[in-house]
């Protein structure tokens, strides 16, 4: 029994191993990427109010939010490491990030929905009042 006080009271020194959340792998990346992509592009709660993109659209803008995040967080990921190096494992850096994809995505969702209200077909749309065209052009250039 003495024993087993002794062999529990053992100091350990302090190993040099750190942990760190920044910066993410390219596999992590690239999975933020493509779920992101997946979340553009499948219907959601997010497509049921702004719409769906297709699928080469939704790879685009995941794969340029994802990019502008990412440099935007390794920015702040370099600000903050030169103020305390000993206590900087990432995490802050990681919502950063996490924050700017959330946000640049509902960004990218809303003007992607404003543009598809905004374009109208201009083969099914006719003028109204039995007008031609012209007259619509005449009219909308005359208003200035």
């Amino acid at each position: 029994m003495a024993e087993e006080t002794k062999a529990s009271s053992v100091v350990l020194p302090p190993t040099a191993a750190s942990f760190s959340v920044w910066p993410p792998s390219e596999r992590t990346r690239s999975s933020v990427t493509q779920r992101l992509a997946e979340t553009l592009s499948t219907p959601s709660v997010l497509s049921q109010r702004y719409g769906v993109m297709d699928a080469e659209e939704a790879k685009a803008t995941a794969a340029a939010i994802e990019e502008e995040a990412f440099k935007l967080a390794s920015a702040f990921f370099s600000a903050s490491s030169n103020e305390d190096v000993a206590e900087n494992d990432g995490t802050a850096t990681l919502q950063a990030y996490s924050k700017e994809i959330s946000k640049r995505m509902l960004d990218a969702v809303k003007k992607h929905a404003a543009a598809a209200t905004a374009t109208p077909n201009s083969l099914t749309e006719q003028p109204s009042e039995g007008c031609s065209m012209l007259s619509v052009c005449v009219r909308y250039f005359w208003d200035f």
